[in-house]
């Protein structure tokens, strides 16, 4: 009995064990298929993301789960269309993803045909501007705030029969511009780029600089942005204030009209000029554009400038604050009691170093001419030996003046105290030597004895002076040939060009 109740115990417990095997199994299969279901959707069931409502005049054929784009982005989709309660417009309920948010109080919504492959149409979101409030999960944007396109069917139901067979005279008239051929008379005050051409072709031409205008266009567009918030808003603001101005103004808003039609009559009476002038403004234009390229390929040297020289801006006030105490230093060095005074001191010497100035303009080319003169004649006529057989002393010829002027001195000395004189022992002997006419043509010759005969002049004396020319600057001449000149005795019997030139 026993044994049988044990085995029965047994028996339970491995089926209890299966049990409880199989509910952990099924638990952990039921935690993997939520993971794998929120790892591929990312939604909570149950829930749902922000959500939008706008009200529309028309669905206009919108459907649900058709997308809601910004700026051409998927950023949610349509959950429910629903009849407006107590109108005639209708309700779309749309659900926004994160990429779509924050939406504003001023957003706007339109609905549009989606393109021709796609088909149908889409909700696009502008989410508003970020100075608006933020809307909250499940508010409503008005109708105001809504628009639905025009469908095709809708203009042509606009059109009575007297607009369409004005349209079919536009069509027309706009087909004839585009293929007439102009004639002589009609380009005479044509551009010379266009005469000949019909207006499709001069339109196919203008194509070829619509490029660049739509990059300058979009250029100027972003520039209209602004670049601070609420620079639209503060346009519109100011020009909100000048309509309020010529509102109350109205005398001086008809002034401004009656002064701009007498402007236009102007113009009008000057077109031709103004057509020459718009004629021109082409290659105008194509010459400030070059210019303006090459003003812009300037900036970046400009900027770098810029940057590498605000360290220095930066230091100009610390070196501001460090100048004043040298300037006032050198505020009290130009006082009245330093330098004004000694200026004020030295002013009556002005005048007189103004002349001596004007002196001296006249005086050193003077001084030049001497200074030439002696480095370049006198002090090399100085430096010449004297060669003179066997009484050469082998000494400059300077020092040999002034060992005469040396020997004079000290033939001059006396010691009685009866001033200097000269001593000579004059001799005699059987040699008569004669000075000639002293004193010039009128004078008497002097005559003396000599011990022995005179053996000559060095150099021997021409009979007369070498000319002076005083318009010939001194430094030019030549050195003297002092010891290629002719010696030896006078012969009175030759003339005097012949002796000084040596001949027989």
């Amino acid at each position: 009995m026993a044994r049988g109740a044990g085995r029965t115990r047994r028996q339970r417990s491995a089926q209890a064990t299966k049990a409880s095997s199989l509910r952990i199994g099924g638990v952990l299969l039921v935690v993997a298929v939520v993971v794998t279901y929120f790892g591929f959707t990312k939604h909570i069931p149950f829930t749902h993301g922000f959500r939008v409502r706008a009200v529309f005049s028309s669905a206009n054929s919108i459907r649900k789960n058709s997308p809601v784009r910004i700026a051409g982005v998927n950023v949610g989709k349509v959950k429910s269309i629903e009849r407006q309660p107590g109108g005639d417009g209708a309700i779309v309920t749309m659900e926004i993803n994160d990429a779509g948010l924050p939406i504003h109080r001023d957003a706007t919504l339109k609905i549009r045909p989606r393109i021709f492959l796609e088909g149908n149409f889409f909700v696009d979101l502008s989410p508003g501007t970020p100075s608006s409030p933020v809307v909250s999960d499940g508010a409503t944007l008005p109708i105001s705030d809504t628009a639905t396109p025009v469908q095709f069917d809708q203009v042509l139901g606009a059109l009575q029969a007297d607009s369409r067979a004005s349209l079919q005279q536009l069509l027309a008239g706009y087909g004839q511009a585009l293929t007439y051929q102009p004639t002589a008379a009609d380009d005479r005050t044509q551009d010379p780029s266009v005469q000949g051409r019909s207006g499709a072709q001069a339109l196919n031409q203008s194509l070829r600089s619509s490029a660049p205008a739509f990059r300058d266009t979009s250029v100027v567009n972003a520039a209209l942005l602004g670049t601070e918030p609420h620079d639209l808003s503060g346009l519109i603001a100011g020009l909100g204030r000048v309509t309020r101005a010529l509102d109350r103004n109205e005398a001086t808003l008809q002034g401004l009209v009656t002064n701009f039609n007498t402007t236009m009559g102007a113009f009008a009476s000057q077109s031709a000029n103004v057509r020459s002038s718009i004629r021109l403004l082409g290659p105008t234009l194509v010459t400030a554009n070059a210019t303006l390229a090459d003003l812009n390929s300037s900036f970046p040297a400009t900027r770098a400038f810029a940057r590498e020289i605000l360290p220095g801006v930066r230091e100009t006030p610390a070196t501001i604050e460090a100048s004043f105490p040298w300037i006032a230093q050198t505020r009290g060095l130009l006082g009245p009691g330093e330098l004004q005074g000694v200026a004020r001191q030295l002013h009556p010497s002005i005048a007189d170093l103004s002349r001596v100035t004007e002196q001296s303009i006249l005086l050193l080319p003077q001084t030049d001419l001497f200074a030439k003169c002696l480095t370049q004649v006198i002090l090399p006529t100085g430096d010449i030996k004297i060669l003179d057989g066997n009484n050469t002393a082998g000494n400059e010829n300077y020092k040999e003046f002034w060992y005469t002027m040396v020997g004079l001195a000290g033939e001059g000395q006396n010691f009685d105290a009866n001033g200097s004189y000269v001593r000579f022992q004059p001799g005699g002997g059987d040699q008569t030597v004669s000075t000639g006419k002293a004193g010039g043509a009128g004078g008497d010759a002097l005559f003396g004895n000599a011990l022995s005969k005179p053996l000559g002049n060095r150099p021997i004396f021409p009979g007369h002076r070498p000319p002076y020319v005083s318009n010939v600057p001194c430094y030019t001449q030549r050195l003297p040939a002092l010891n290629d000149t002719p010696t030896g005795p006078a012969d009175p019997s030759k003339p005097a060009a012949a002796r000084a030139a040596g001949k027989p």
